[in-house]
């Protein structure tokens, strides 16, 4: 870890502020992951968690959709705070263990829901190429529609930039816990 914790009781009125927005929100009373790095930026960090808060909560994509996404994000980063933490969200959102366990393996995964397949071969295309092609656009499009293809992608960069961030500042699993990626 090369920032050491925060401590609520000393941070500036700008952090302090930023922190409550997180810890009163969905995610619950914890400022975990990027967030104890990006404090020490309070005006880059309140609407980055926003824009989190978002892509978790308020996604027009289903729970297991944008989860796969995250995923092939973590995966794609070698990011293992990003995957230790997403990965047991996946499978609460119904994400079969053998999908998230190919993810892993950087291997292609068998699905059996048609939405699912479409939204890792999107984002495997993505990272791959840097780009998508038309066809594949137009998949998307008719499956998720506009709205659902802008969550989708910026679910994609939000998650890269979070993984971008635990991978800089090297945020570590809880003790005890063995790093997911090879």
């Amino acid at each position: 870890m090369r920032m050491p914790p925060l401590d609520p009781q000393t941070m500036s009125p700008e952090q302090k502020r930023a922190y409550d927005a997180i810890t009163s929100g969905p995610r619950g009373s914890a400022a975990r992951g990027p967030f104890n790095a990006w404090l020490r930026s309070p005006g880059f960090c309140d609407p980055a968690q926003r824009a989190g808060a978002h892509c978790r909560f308020g996604n027009a994509l289903p729970p297991r959709l944008f989860e796969i996404a995250i995923l092939c994000t973590a995966r794609f980063w070698s990011a293992q705070f990003e995957w230790y933490a997403h990965a047991k969200l996946a499978a609460e959102a119904g994400v079969a263990p053998e999908i998230i366990e190919a993810i892993r393996q950087r291997q292609t995964p068998v699905f059996r829901q048609a939405d699912e397949a479409l939204v890792y071969e999107f984002a495997s295309e993505l990272y791959r190429t840097r780009a998508v092609s038309d066809a594949l656009y137009a998949r998307a499009l008719k499956a998720f529609g506009e709205r659902g293809l802008v969550d989708l992608v910026g679910t994609m960069g939000y998650y890269c930039m979070v993984s971008l961030s635990l991978n800089a500042f090297q945020v570590p699993l809880p003790p005890g816990e063995k790093l997911p990626l090879d």
